[in-house]
């Protein structure tokens, strides 16, 4: 080989040296930038719910007052009086000036059936009437104890006679009316039912219990 060719060729493996370093230099570069790109890649999004917080006061409206005005009381009954005797409370109490319809059923039977009567015997007649109307074998009211067909004989047609109301007979039959349905004074037909004249004899009276007699009246249960 020539001194020239050996150059030739010193040159030619000089010159694929370094195109074979320019062809790394490539490929390192690409790499980097691979490896950047791959670092610099987003974080996932993390979906946070924040919590929201009410500031302002939260107020119950309270339910609206009623314009509807409340029922009157009924008034109190006046405190019962001491007496040491039927007479003597009778004497205590005034006669109302103004009778319910069923207060005046009941003062309306002591009147008619017994204003002749002493007054422990017009008691009586009260309380029947009204322990007709307590018990469940007649009407729950005065009246409709009074009214009742053929029970009592003052009744005609469904109807009360005329009352004289100015009579002391009327106002004592008010007050021992009111006596008996208060309660005031104990009867001494104490849970009698029934009572008749004793100038009759009615064949009921066989089967029923007699508890008094007062004066013309005799009292049974």
């Amino acid at each position: 080989m020539s001194r020239k060719t050996h150059k030739i060729s010193l040159a030619a493996i000089a010159a694929g040296f370094v195109l074979i370093a320019a062809s790394a230099e490539g490929s390192g570069a690409n790499a980097e930038v691979g490896e950047i790109e791959q670092v610099q890649a987003p974080a996932p999004v993390v979906d946070e719910t924040v919590p929201v917080f009410v500031t302002e006061e939260v107020v119950q409206p309270l339910p609206e007052e009623s314009t509807e005005e409340a029922p009157a009381a009924e008034p109190a009954e006046e405190p019962a009086p001491s007496a040491s005797s039927l007479r003597e409370m009778i004497a205590s109490i005034d006669a109302p000036a103004n009778l319910s319809r069923e207060l005046e059923c009941l003062a309306g039977a002591v009147y008619f059936e017994s204003r002749g009567e002493p007054i422990d015997g017009q008691l009586a007649v009260a309380q029947v009437v009204i322990n007709r109307a307590d018990s469940h074998q007649f009407p729950s009211d005065y009246c409709g104890v009074v009214y009742q067909r053929a029970q009592f004989s003052f009744v005609k047609n469904g109807r009360m006679p005329r009352i004289s109301r100015g009579s002391s007979a009327w106002q004592k039959a008010k007050k021992i009316a009111t006596i008996a349905h208060r309660g005031l004074w104990d009867s001494e037909a104490e849970d009698s039912l029934y009572f008749h004249a004793k100038y009759v004899s009615p064949r009921w009276a066989r089967v029923k219990s007699r508890r008094v007699a007062i004066n013309t009246h005799i009292f049974y249960r």
